[in-house]
């Protein structure tokens, strides 16, 4: 879905698609910084803000977006987290988006780590995240109308950029425009180089004052406003909460883990109370996983989020994880039957328990394991956390339930959780030929991960409903080489002799899944949250997940489609929730 590009004699980017140019032959690092980025009062308007939240209609090559972050990057004053929400129907190759730089040293480190996450741009949202997620990215892929009506948020900056209204004329008339104004609150300022009348027209009618400004040559005039309108403006669909205090998280796995992780990057203060004596004891304590995304024949919803939570949990494993101990981007092959096999080069092999420690280990987040949660009781000031007697382990204002199987029970209500037994088979590496790289298909092989007593490889899973026993039994030892037979029949020959003579180890767990075998997350009461029911892609959902609920009480722009945040929330099983 690249678009094509075509450069000019002068050096300038082209569209053959649009018959127009990116920026003007006078170059656009003055229309980024003087149109859009001061042309919204920035830095000014910003200032001491805990966010800031910029729609851009039309994302382009990205340099309205690195003017912004340099701006961000050079203000003391800046807010503590910058979002960036921005729209394109065709992106650009990672090539072109490079080659389009201006010679500007502030922004060249900038450009290299956006065209380090150009990738996989596949119609829908993406999140890019960099300055350890304090300025994020959200990439919408696709028709501007159809993004907008997707998005979940107030906008505080409006960059209305895009080929000229000539050129391009849908981004620009009275439905985009009044898509724009949706996202909009009263005093967001609205910024753009075209002073087209049509435009103008359209901007006032959809409830924004604005006024020429002083253009950028050659260009004598832009268009500046705000939106104030004449009627109360429809607030956003996001359910927000107070200012970060204290929160509680009930579960240590992935899900809860992630949770705490991610409000604590928000300023909460986290507790995070757990049965087991240590984190990542359940299902979440597999000694290697793959993070892979979901392949499906008809790119279903489930695919598609896999592929959004993979992009995350990755960008999570760089920055808190050592690579090639904890984890390891070795890409994975994909094999799946009657098809040619496929390579996942933005994928790898994880160790599930280290990025939970490496989650909980946030200085605003406190754990506690061996505490037995039985129930939760409503207060006026909050949430109790009750054990089976009736004591109070803790309150807070806000309660996040991501207890697996026990979800449940716990919240009291008939969300419908089956759990799943899976076992995989652990062998020592030695001498044999495996494949140099994780394979995924008629179960998964990672053949070469780290152990305290040396080199390993996993097979596995086994896959069997409505068993909540994690034992070991050498029948699933069994299947699991029946499944490398079909997977690997090269590598199920070589490690014959390990099933054979009984060296085969096997580590158990039990997942957690809804019907439909996506998440749930979402509130089912006020200051009542889950995040549960991975099933066994936790490695790909958690996180996503988690920032999904994160943004919901936050205000932020979601890291996924309304469509598809309502084919993840709880409340589809949860009635009057």
């Amino acid at each position: 879905m690249s678009e094509a590009i075509e450069w000019l004699a002068d050096g300038t980017p082209f569209s053959p698609r649009f018959n127009d140019r990116y920026h003007s032959e006078g170059g656009g690092l003055a229309q980024a910084r003087e149109v859009f980025f001061h042309g919204c009062g920035l830095p000014a308007a910003w200032a001491a803000q805990p966010q800031w939240r910029i729609l851009e209609t039309g994302f382009g090559l990205g340099l309205n977006f690195l003017v912004t972050w340099a701006g961000w990057r050079a203000d003391p004053q800046r807010p503590q987290v910058l979002h960036f929400v921005s729209i394109e129907a065709w992106p650009a190759d990672a090539d072109d988006l490079q080659r389009s730089l201006p010679l500007d040293p502030e922004l060249h480190p900038l450009a290299a780590q956006l065209h380090a996450q150009w990738w996989g741009l596949t119609p829908g949202f993406h999140r890019l995240v960099f300055e350890n997620g304090h300025v994020v990215l959200t990439l919408c892929i696709g028709d501007a109308q159809a993004m907008l009506r997707e998005m979940a948020f107030e906008a505080d900056s409006v960059y209305l950029d895009g080929f000229s209204p000539q050129r391009n004329p849908d981004i620009w008339n009275l439905h985009t425009l009044k898509a724009v104004a949706r996202r909009c609150r009263r005093g967001t300022c609205v910024a753009t180089w075209t002073i087209a009348r049509a435009v103008r027209d359209s901007l006032t009618q959809c409830g924004f004052e604005v006024q020429k400004t002083p253009g950028v040559p050659p260009k004598r005039d832009n268009l500046q406003g705000q939106f104030n309108p004449a009627w109360e403006p429809r607030k956003a669909e996001a359910t927000t909460t107070g200012a970060p205090s204290h929160c509680i998280v009930v579960g240590a796995g992935l899900a809860g883990a992630a949770v705490a992780a991610s409000l604590a990057r928000r300023g909460w203060l986290v507790t995070v109370l757990d049965a087991a004596q240590t984190p990542a004891a359940g299902a979440s304590g597999l000694p290697g996983g793959l993070l892979a995304p979901l392949v499906s024949k008809d790119d279903n919803l489930a695919s598609r989020l896999s592929r959004n939570g993979v992009r995350s949990t990755l960008q999570q494993a760089q920055a808190l994880l050592q690579m090639d101990q904890d984890w390891q981007p070795s890409g994975v092959q994909e094999k799946q039957a009657d098809a040619e096999p496929l390579w996942h080069a933005h994928a790898g092999w994880i160790q599930p328990a280290r990025l939970v420690q490496a989650w909980l280990s946030h200085a605003r987040i406190t754990w506690q394991g061996g505490v037995q949660v039985d129930r939760l009781q409503a207060t006026p000031e909050g949430w109790q956390v009750l054990n089976a007697q009736g004591d109070v382990l803790a309150q807070a204002t806000l309660v996040i339930v991501a207890a697996g199987m026990a979800s449940r029970a716990i919240t009291r209500t008939e969300i419908p959780l089956q759990p799943i037994r899976g076992q995989v088979s652990i062998g020592r590496r030695g001498a044999e030929v495996l494949p140099p790289y994780p394979v995924n298909g008629h179960g998964s092989f990672i053949p070469n991960l780290p152990a305290a007593h040396g080199r390993t490889w996993v097979m596995g899973a086994s896959y069997e409903r409505d068993n909540a026993v994690a034992s070991i039994t050498a029948a699933d030892n069994q299947a699991n080489w029946e499944r490398l037979q079909v997977l690997l029949p090269d590598a199920a020959s070589a490690l014959h002799s390990q099933f054979e003579d009984g060296t085969v180890q096997a580590w158990a767990g039990i997942r957690c899944a809804a019907p439909d075998r996506l998440p749930m997350v979402g509130p089912i009461a006020p200051g009542l949250w889950v995040s549960t029911a991975m099933g066994s892609r936790g490695l790909s959902f958690a996180h996503l997940c988690a920032e999904l609920l994160a943004a919901q009480l936050h205000g932020e722009p979601w890291p996924v489609e309304k469509k598809s945040a309502a084919a993840l929330d709880v409340r589809r099983y949860v009635s009057g929730a």
